[in-house]
């Protein structure tokens, strides 16, 4: 068995032990329900032997507009469905660190699995969190001109599942009683109710608190009291607050009367997601081997290193990833924010309806 610092390493136990640890950071996206998986990707993409890229087929359906009138006369006119198909990339991940005496000189006596694994799992969250916000930019950077089916579908997605209350006049460019329902509805109106949750910054949180706009769920103790949880609802959405959800300084503008430009003061531009259950697959499908542990007992007087890698799954449920030749190894995290890396799921002839897909986003001043 390999030794870390003289004591045992079990590259299992320590996997799984890393698993429990609980993490204390606002990586709510990562953890949020918004995250899922995809069974045929995680079939096709699972096996250790160089996967990188797979296509999953993605079903039409059938449509109530083909419906014919039956006279007794007329024959049916028969009809198929469409088949699409869905990119799935796999992005993998890794990091080591070295350390001098790392038992005692950085636990300080503490237990060394307690120390370092509970960094790790934190820094799990953190790389998760960071690929989720390239997929997000991602997607919303498709490409949108030009008369393709994907660009037309690319251009109305991204119009339809933004909205943006920016330019605005006071307080009507921050986030209100009507924002929330008004922009699920604006992305796919009679099926809003795909949406599930919210992900915001603090800022915009505090703005609703504010409005007395969250609700804060709660629950009853053994003795009968009831006590709020620090888990609230917008509109019936449950709601995450995130400081590492996107902002965007706006600098200030001066008047210029011959041009009629009125001046404006800089302000900060807050983006808060909307999504629903499984929007987006980022799925941890493991590395062949996911820690090893190595000692190098000349350097420094002896040190030790950790390695770590990890393997994911990376897709958006109606979003194909339309991998570029030069991806041949791992999609790195700015291949996932490149937008022309990605598309609307289509044939060449159709997209899927944009009211399908579980994504929006509110852009507001707070």
């Amino acid at each position: 068995m390999a030794k870390f610092d003289s004591k045992s390493f079990n590259p299992q136990a320590f996997g799984a032990y890393v698993d429990r640890v609980p993490n204390t950071k606002k990586t709510e996206l990562a953890k949020s329900g918004a995250v899922g998986s995809n069974e045929q990707a995680r079939a096709a993409l699972s096996s250790q032997t160089g996967s990188l890229y797979a296509r999953i087929p993605y079903f039409g359906r059938i449509s109530g507009e083909t419906s014919q009138n039956n006279d007794g006369a007329t024959d049916i006119t028969s009809t198929n469905t469409t088949t699409y198909e869905q990119g799935f990339i796999t992005a993998s991940r890794m990091d080591s660190w070295t350390e001098r005496s790392f038992s005692k000189n950085i636990t300080a006596g503490v237990d060394f699995m307690d120390n370092v694994g509970a960094q790790i799992a934190d820094y799990k969250f953190d790389v998760k969190q960071d690929m989720l916000l390239a997929i997000l930019k991602g997607i919303y950077g498709m490409t949108v001109t030009g008369n393709s089916v994907a660009a037309k579908a690319a251009k109305e997605f991204i119009e339809k599942h933004t909205y943006d209350i920016t330019g605005n006049e006071g307080e009507k460019a921050y986030v209100g009683p009507a924002s929330l329902n008004k922009a699920i509805q604006k992305a796919c109106g009679d099926n809003k109710s795909i949406f599930k949750l919210a992900i915001m910054h603090s800022e915009v949180a505090t703005n609703l608190e504010n409005l007395k706009l969250l609700k804060y769920l709660t629950y009853t103790d053994a003795d009968g009291i009831t006590r709020d949880l620090a888990i609230g609802t917008w509109n019936g959405r449950i709601v995450l607050v995130d400081d590492g959800m996107p902002t965007e300084e706006v600098d200030a503008v001066a008047a210029d009367e011959s041009k009629s430009i009125e001046a404006q003061e800089a302000y900060t531009k807050y983006t808060t997601y909307v999504l629903g259950d499984g929007a987006i697959v980022l799925d941890d499908i493991g590395d062949a081997v996911p820690y090893e542990m190595s000692r190098d007992p000349k350097t420094n007087g002896g040190q030790d290193t950790l390695y770590v890698r990890d393997r994911y799954i990376c897709g958006v449920d109606g979003i194909s990833f339309e991998k570029p030749a030069s991806i041949t190894a791992s999609a790195s995290n700015s291949d996932l924010a490149t937008g022309t890396n990605w598309n609307i799921i289509n044939d060449g002839k159709k997209a899927i309806p944009h009211k399908a897909i579980a994504i929006t986003r509110i852009i507001s001043k707070g």
